[in-house]
């Protein structure tokens, strides 16, 4: 599964959400909204998708299934973040980071005072939470290069994805289906990726030292 979109901006935040966004349910039930609603800073939502089990499985569960199990892994927290964010005002905007001999990564993004943060659920510490400091997408995605390598010290970021918003599949029920809502990794694939530095720059990374490595795992869940 896996240029800053300088034209996507908020639907509003916090207590300035527009009435008809506050009022929208987007099909989930009255107790998921509450959860939903509750949830009212991207630090708590940052706070709220870190309590949740992390799995290792070939699923792509709606909001709504991860609420219900209370578990998922880096692809459901994001679909989670969207959805509270969503729920608050913001536009539900995910950025694929792609990497080699690694796993992709999925951010949830939000923008406050037109700087972007970034929310995420992960095994590793340092691939979790943004605050809104960043100019553009390409700086937020930077910021995760140094915690982003695999079990053998690699460093593996390589790309970033332009914001993906996921009202485009609002017709494919990514919110509250019951079934995998594999539309989400297929749109995040075919967004356009831009590389973070050039490739003769990519042969030449050294691998973490053993130090910064160990710190990165701290919490870090076994298969």
């Amino acid at each position: 599964m896996g240029v800053a979109a300088l034209g996507l901006k908020q639907r509003g935040v916090s207590k300035n959400v527009p009435r008809r966004i506050a009022q929208e349910s987007f099909g989930l039930s009255a107790q998921d909204l509450r959860t939903l609603r509750g949830l009212k800073t991207p630090a708590r939502i940052q706070k709220f998708i870190d309590g949740l089990t992390y799995q290792y499985a070939n699923t792509a569960w709606s909001p709504r299934r991860v609420l219900r199990e209370r578990k998922g892994h880096c692809l459901e927290g994001a679909l989670l973040a969207a959805a509270a964010l969503r729920v608050q005002g913001h536009a539900p905007l995910l950025m694929d980071l792609e990497g080699i001999r690694d796993d992709d990564h999925v951010v949830a993004l939000y923008r406050e005072r037109g700087l972007w943060g970034g929310i995420a659920k992960s095994n590793f510490a340092g691939l979790r939470f943004r605050a809104p400091i960043y100019r553009t997408l390409r700086e937020l995605a930077l910021s995760y290069f140094e915690h982003y390598y695999n079990l053998r010290g690699e460093r593996t970021l390589r790309s970033w994805s332009r914001a993906v918003d996921l009202a485009r599949l609002d017709k494919r029920g990514w919110m509250t289906s019951e079934e995998n809502v594999w539309c989400v990794p297929e749109l995040l694939i075919a967004a356009r990726h831009y590389p973070l530095f050039p490739q003769r720059v990519a042969r030449e990374l050294p691998r973490l030292d053993r130090r910064s490595f160990e710190a990165g795992m701290h919490g870090w869940v076994k298969h």
